[in-house]
């Protein structure tokens, strides 16, 4: 058993390559071998959001406060709030972030295939997002 105390490890910036705006990364967890799982709490400030992305063996998204939006290709930007539950199958690209107005922060949670759980791809661009 590991317990990671609430508070113990420091808050992260998401990286400018992979995000847009203002992301902040919390509680990161990883199974030991030979578990697969791992992720994150991931808060996005308004107007913030991931880059397209895919997930080899998909990725599940526990909404926990604000409002945010998700999308996957060619499908309509749609609406996630807390309580949500939302999952991407494997390969399906996509994004996720806040709204233009509101915060959001959800549980992001994905397993590993041969040591990656995901790949970043372009920017979602102002006129996607808002679309």
């Amino acid at each position: 058993m590991d317990i990671k105390r609430s508070g113990s490890q420091a808050s992260a910036k998401g990286p400018a390559e992979w995000f847009t705006g203002s992301v902040r990364i919390d509680a990161p967890f990883q199974g030991s071998e030979p578990a697969r799982v791992a992720g994150a709490t991931v808060t996005f400030e308004p107007g913030a959001r991931t880059a397209w992305h895919t997930h080899p063996l998909g990725q599940t998204l526990l909404v926990v406060s604000g409002l945010g939006w998700v999308q996957r290709e060619d499908g309509p930007v749609e609406e996630i709030r807390p309580g949500d539950i939302v999952w991407f199958a494997p390969g399906e690209r996509h994004w996720h972030g806040a709204t233009a107005d509101t915060a959001m922060s959800h549980v992001a949670i994905a397993e590993k295939l041969e040591g990656k759980s995901v790949d970043w791809l372009e920017h979602v661009t102002d006129e996607q997002y808002r679309a």
